[in-house]
């Protein structure tokens, strides 16, 4: 009776551990020292709490709303909540919960597409990595079901759920309780970190334990269209050292509309001296290329980007540590694609858009979250990048960034420059030249350049911090000392453009004089661009034959052009670097 005693209380206690670790997040260690690899208790009136929690959400869902990427419209009380969420976290929380977690998006791919054929026996198997922190709940169980609903389990070997320490209750217990009820255990898994790490050591740490053969990388608010997994296994097949981004789509935060720009115009990855990533057309140089190497539509062949925008890519697993995965001392967020972007093309690799793999992502119109202590993160990892590997040009990085030139926070970068030593990696030079012909070097190949400043005032030409992305007044302001800075640096082309980085002059013609002085997006033909000439220290405008002029203007007024008058004190200018 006794060892019949204690074999029931054995039994119990093992169904209970078993039960306990099925209800619980499998938290994984991954070679980290900072995953948490103690679970968290759930006891039975938490499991009935939690389940009564997500029946909650589930039936807060309208059935088809918002299906084909369709935009939603909330009203009452429910569109008030909505825009609180608006201003707060930059993305609609209250139309999201209303949204089924297996809404359906559009298909977006080229026709071409859909005519290939992908043999899933042969090709490399995926680990799908997703970094969150206090990402809205149902946005991230949209972004994993979405996954799910795309990709065949013969070459999705996972999803690593990447926990970077979220404050959020939601996505505590509850994600949890919903995985392990609701999901593949065999496929979804779910790592916390102890302390937050930043999206970079966070991505290394899902790294470290993912066990297929390639790495995809995607932000925690993304929805998967129809076989966009397929065509970049098949691309890595074919060339290993390839890093491979998606059509990159739009879904946006007030109403959840999926959008896409046609599906034969897409950009590819640039960026500005400031450090900062940009969006570009796709150069005639490339065009030109695929018309030569392309063995299919053209529409549908791997396009060359110089830079990644760094949420959404894959790259084969031995690859990216072969390569120097991340630096791992850049902190929080930021920096680290442009740094992935210089080093794959230097070292020997490509990056490159598939224009049949296609994702949508949430934009937010500010990043609702900092980094603690507010730090400059971006700033600082964008520095550790520049001192590796941009050469000399990183003086156009400092001169866009002066305030990062004697930063004691950028740290050693002594075993990133070894890494590149070992990888017998090209010059920055060599990438300007061979990979990105097209950017604007604003100290190469001038008649002028820095700083245009008014010989008899302290006033020079400034951008005044305008939106470069749309066309706006130039203006003046007192000329900053000692130093040249972005606001104030322009170039004066052998072709006559008189432009910024990302803009050049025209004028605004008008009933009577003066006329205004517009700084526009420049065209890539540059023939079209309008024509300055710098002679006698007067700026002419050539179609218009008027000078530029800043008679009677104060710091932060708008530049106009007048009549030419060779004795204007007003319309004389020095320039100066």
């Amino acid at each position: 009776r006794s060892f019949t005693s204690k074999l029931v209380i054995l039994a119990v206690v093992l169904v209970c551990f078993i039960f306990y670790f099925k209800l619980v997040d499998r938290n994984l260690d991954g070679s980290n020292s900072n995953a948490n690899v103690i679970p968290d208790p759930v006891h039975d009136k938490q499991i009935s709490h939690l389940e009564q929690l997500i029946q909650a959400d589930l039936a807060k869902q309208v059935s088809r709303l918002g299906d084909n990427g369709e935009a939603v419209a909330l009203e009452g009380e429910a569109k008030d909540i909505g825009e609180k969420f608006l201003a707060k976290i930059a993305l609609n929380e209250e139309l999201s919960e209303h949204l089924s977690y297996n809404r359906t998006t559009p298909d977006a791919r080229n026709p071409h597409c859909r005519n290939l054929k992908y043999d899933l026996n042969v090709l490399p198997t995926t680990s799908v990595v997703i970094i969150f922190y206090n990402e809205p709940y149902s946005v991230l169980l949209r972004t994993v079901h979405s996954v799910l609903n795309t990709c065949d389990r013969k070459i999705l070997k996972e999803i690593i759920l990447v926990d970077d320490g979220s404050s959020n209750v939601e996505l505590h217990e509850k994600l949890a309780y919903y995985i392990a009820t609701r999901l593949p255990r065999d496929v979804v898994k779910l790592l916390r970190l102890k302390h937050r790490l930043g999206l970079i050591r966070a991505r290394l740490a899902g790294a470290r334990i993912a066990r297929g053969e390639v790495l995809v990388f995607l932000d925690a608010h993304c929805e998967c269209v129809t076989t966009w997994l397929e065509p970049l296994l098949a691309r890595i097949r074919e060339s290993r050292t390839s890093v491979l981004v998606p059509i990159i789509d739009v879904i946006d935060a007030k109403d959840f509309h999926y959008s896409s720009n046609g599906y034969k115009h897409f950009q590819v990855g640039g960026f500005q001296w400031n450090g900062h990533f940009d969006w570009i057309d796709v150069p005639n140089r490339e065009r030109d290329r695929q018309r030569k190497d392309c063995k299919t539509e053209i529409d549908i062949c791997p396009t060359y980007s110089p830079t990644m925008a760094g949420g959404l890519f894959a790259i084969e697993k031995d690859y990216f540590w072969e390569i120097g995965s991340y630096d791992e001392q850049m902190d929080g967020w930021g920096g680290e694609n442009l740094e992935m972007s210089f080093r794959i093309w230097q070292c020997g690799g490509t990056i490159e858009t598939i224009p049949c793999s296609r994702v949508g992502h949430i934009f937010r119109d500010f990043h609702p979250y900092s980094f603690p202590d507010d730090r400059d993160t971006h700033g600082i990892n964008t520095v550790r990048m520049a001192k590796v590997w941009m050469d000399d040009y990183i003086n156009l990085f400092f001169m866009n960034r002066p305030d990062l030139k004697h930063n004691e926070e950028v740290g050693d970068v002594t075993h990133r420059r070894i890494l590149r030593n070992k990888l017998k990696c090209k010059s920055f030079d060599w990438y300007i030249q061979n990979v990105y012909p097209e950017k604007f070097i604003p100290t190469k190949d001038m008649i002028a350049y820095g700083r245009f400043r008014g010989v008899s005032r302290n006033l020079c030409l400034d951008d005044l911090q305008q939106n470069n992305e749309e066309p706006y007044d130039l203006g003046v302001y007192m000329c900053h000392k000692p130093d040249v800075t972005k606001s104030q640096f322009f170039s004066l082309t052998r072709t006559g453009i008189l432009r910024n980085e990302l803009s050049c002059a025209t004028v605004q013609n008008s009933d009577e004089l003066p006329f205004r002085v517009i700084m526009a997006p420049c065209n890539n033909n540059e023939k079209y661009n309008e024509k300055w000439e710098y002679a006698d220290g007067q700026l002419k405008h050539i179609e218009t034959g008027l000078c530029l002029d800043h008679a009677g203007l104060i710091s932060q007024e708008h530049i106009v052009v007048n009549e030419c008058d060779p004795m204007s004190e007003t319309q004389k200018w020095k320039i100066e670097h």
